[in-house]
């Protein structure tokens, strides 16, 4: 066997282990997916089966958001909790970042460890005061309540990224910008968003994952009104086991806005997350 005819065969199969590897990982991460989706238009009796090949049927969904579960109410909250957060969170933490970034604050350091720190506590140790104030306010069981403690965790999260990406936005630009008599406001909503929009998209994706996901608050903190879409999921488990079809389908109804979002968004979040902001 000579030299050459080796190194084909280390290429060679170098690149079909490669393929394997790719090919595993895509099933590892997509077969879960697939056999949901597969699961939410199977009939009861098909549930357990290993076939996809079947007669498709609508009816999970029309339970679904029928009168037995009600589901469009847990998505119109979880609908309004996230759009009110997400409006909320990104001017604060943009304005919030790039004064962190381009002023000399006393004790900045200090304050943007204590903005990190928050993000090490547990869920469930705020819970308990959070849940004894929002009875005191008469705010519990409310969007309102759900709003106020997301805000508590996505404007720290969306301050951090947001600041990497201003960070590396030269000075000399917005100088330029005031040399020629624009404002501060204007030099921040024509020079520096533009260019940071790459991280506030970034952030706003993140944020939205957080909120849409949330599940440790909308727990406790909601009982009827303002149950939110992970909570709701739940109620598929009853005495006689778990619903698979139609916890199937509402899984998908639930996972939809995600797949939409970051479709929208997708060139902008692959910039983001490939630049140097988040390193």
């Amino acid at each position: 066997m000579t030299e050459e005819t080796r190194r084909f065969i280390r290429r060679t199969t170098s690149s079909l282990l490669e393929n394997i590897g790719v090919l595993l990982i895509v099933v590892f991460l997509f077969l879960p997916i697939f056999w949901i989706f597969l699961t939410a238009f199977k009939p009861p009796q098909e549930v357990f089966t290993l076939s996809v090949i079947f007669e498709p049927t609508l009816d999970n969904f029309r339970t679904v958001f029928g009168s037995a579960y009600n589901f469009g109410n847990y998505y119109m909250n979880s609908t309004i909790v996230v759009a009110v957060t997400l409006l909320i969170t990104i001017p604060v933490s943009i304005m919030a970042a790039y004064s962190i970034s381009r002023f000399q604050l006393p004790g900045k350091n200090l304050f943007m460890f204590a903005i990190l720190a928050t993000q090490f506590i547990p869920l469930i140790v705020n819970v308990i005061p959070f849940f004894v104030m929002f009875r005191n306010w008469g705010i519990l069981d409310t969007t309102l309540a759900l709003i106020i403690v997301n805000l508590g965790h996505t404007i720290p999260y969306a301050i951090w990224l947001i600041k990497g990406f201003i960070d590396n936005i030269p000075k000399d630009m917005e100088e330029a910008g005031m040399i020629d008599g624009a404002g501060r406001l204007r030099v921040i909503w024509h020079i520096l968003l533009p260019m940071a929009k790459p991280g506030i998209i970034t952030a706003t994706v993140f944020c939205f994952v957080i909120t849409w996901n949330e599940f440790m608050f909308a727990l406790i903190l909601t009982n009827q009104e303002a149950v939110t879409l992970p909570v709701a999921l739940s109620y598929f488990v009853g005495q006689d086991g778990v619903i698979w079809n139609e916890m199937a389908a509402a899984g998908m109804v639930y996972v939809l806005p995600t797949i939409i979002f970051m479709l929208i968004v997708r060139k902008q979040f692959v910039l983001g997350m490939s630049s140097g902001g988040l390193k």
